[in-house]
């Protein structure tokens, strides 16, 4: 296997970030216009209080991506993490690129100080949740719910 490196992402890849999401949107039929996802992968980089991105590289090509944004938990004392994407490119799965990603954002949520890391995934992804599993992350008991506020 190619030798993978994880980095924190300047705002110069906002292109590859946005590619990369797109595309892991695109998969979980979740739909968003590109200008709305844009503006959401800007904010970010314009604010690095909301969250941060990692992406996973091959030597210079991105293999994979990962978005937390921070919240300010009750239930966890303070800040958490939310895991809300991590995407590997179909070509590079199966090969610890998840699992790489995976360590990083660990990582990365303990030197910025999260109590906690939360993340979800769909029912029908078992190759998800046993990455999950096998870094220690346990089911919840509650549902996920969402009420769509901007239509």
């Amino acid at each position: 296997m190619a030798r993978i490196r994880v980095t924190s992402p300047a705002a110069s890849a906002r292109a590859t970030v946005f590619d990369l999401l797109a595309r892991q949107l695109r998969e979980h039929d979740i739909g968003i216009l590109d200008e709305a996802l844009l503006a959401a992968i800007d904010g970010v980089f314009a604010d690095e209080r909301r969250g941060f991105f990692l992406l996973a590289l091959r030597d210079a090509e991105a293999a994979g991506v990962a978005y937390v944004s921070f919240t300010w938990s009750l239930e966890h004392g303070g800040n958490s993490a939310w895991l809300e994407e991590l995407y590997v490119l179909p070509e590079w799965r199966d090969q610890g690129v998840g699992t790489i990603l995976l360590n990083s954002v660990l990582e990365e949520a303990r030197l910025r100080g999260c109590a906690a890391l939360d993340l979800e995934v769909e029912s029908a992804h078992a190759r998800a949740e046993h990455l999950y599993a096998r870094h220690g992350f346990t089911r919840h008991s509650r549902a996920r719910w969402v009420k769509n506020l901007s239509r």
